[in-house]
């Protein structure tokens, strides 16, 4: 069998594909699962070369289980690969310089915004979308569509506003809505943490957003992404975070435990 060009070529765009769903999928607890799926079948090529009869019949059936229900557990990832693919952006990592600088703006506002409330502990929620939409949980809120500002964020916050509890939900540019319901995680946090923060992870879980709380009780600054927590954030410190997955395209890590 000889092997051509268009073998080659077939081969590299087969491997450029599997790289590109990777990234996507990089830092999400998919991985996790495709690590256990991948035990799953190693075990059942073992089983068959030792002709192990019966473990190879329950291996062959909870492999055909697991593939029926891939797509629901994979489903936010589907969702946000097909986005990506969808708005061009699957194959394609670098950002426009007017696309940067609406990033560098947006960051800016955020973080002068939660050192403005944190100086004064008022708490605050504020969602930044990123790959995966959140259009359900913008629903659940107050709409607004209105263009990020320092002074309008600020005052969403402000207490006793009737948008002060719940979350601000930014896409792209925009305030999409306020007061905005957020998914609770189900993990163990630190006592001393309240709904914000759970809410903050609980997205942070479902979601590739980033998700800025601002702690009424004590005005410490925090960061959840990834279903992790990262709590005492200076005015440099949550900047740096911010631009690293916003500009430099980093990944958050598979959580296992809450950084305390």
């Amino acid at each position: 069998m000889n092997f051509t060009v268009l073998d080659a070529i077939d081969i590299l765009i087969v491997a450029f594909v599997i790289y590109k769903l990777m990234n996507v999928i990089r830092g999400t607890r998919a991985i996790t699962l495709i690590k256990g799926l991948a035990v799953v079948v190693v075990a059942g090529v073992v089983a068959r070369a030792f002709e192990l009869r019966t473990v190879s019949w329950l291996i062959e059936q909870a492999t055909t289980t697991i593939f029926v229900a891939l797509p629901i557990v994979f489903y936010p990832e589907l969702r946000r690969a097909l986005e990506q693919l969808g708005q061009g952006r699957l194959f394609t990592s670098k950002i426009s310089g007017t696309v940067q600088e609406e990033i560098e703006q947006v960051i800016d506002i955020v973080v002068k915004v939660a050192v403005r409330l944190s100086s004064r502990k008022v708490g605050a929620l504020i969602v930044i979308e990123r790959e995966t939409g959140l259009q359900e949980y913008v629903e659940s809120g107050i709409m607004l569509d209105a263009v990020l500002s320092e002074a309008l964020l600020a005052n969403i916050f402000e207490p006793n506003s009737p948008l002060h509890d719940g979350a601000a939900i930014i896409r792209h540019k925009r305030i999409r809505a306020a007061a905005c319901f957020l998914p609770l995680t189900d993990r163990r946090l630190d006592a001393q943490l309240g709904t914000r923060h759970r809410s903050a992870v609980g997205l942070s879980e479902q979601s590739d957003a980033l998700v800025v709380v601002v702690s009424e009780e004590t005005g410490a600054i925090s960061l959840a992404v990834g279903g992790r927590l990262r709590r005492y954030l200076t005015e440099s410190r949550l900047r740096e975070q911010l631009k690293a997955y916003m500009l430099d395209g980093e990944q958050p890590a598979v959580p296992r435990r809450i950084w305390r």
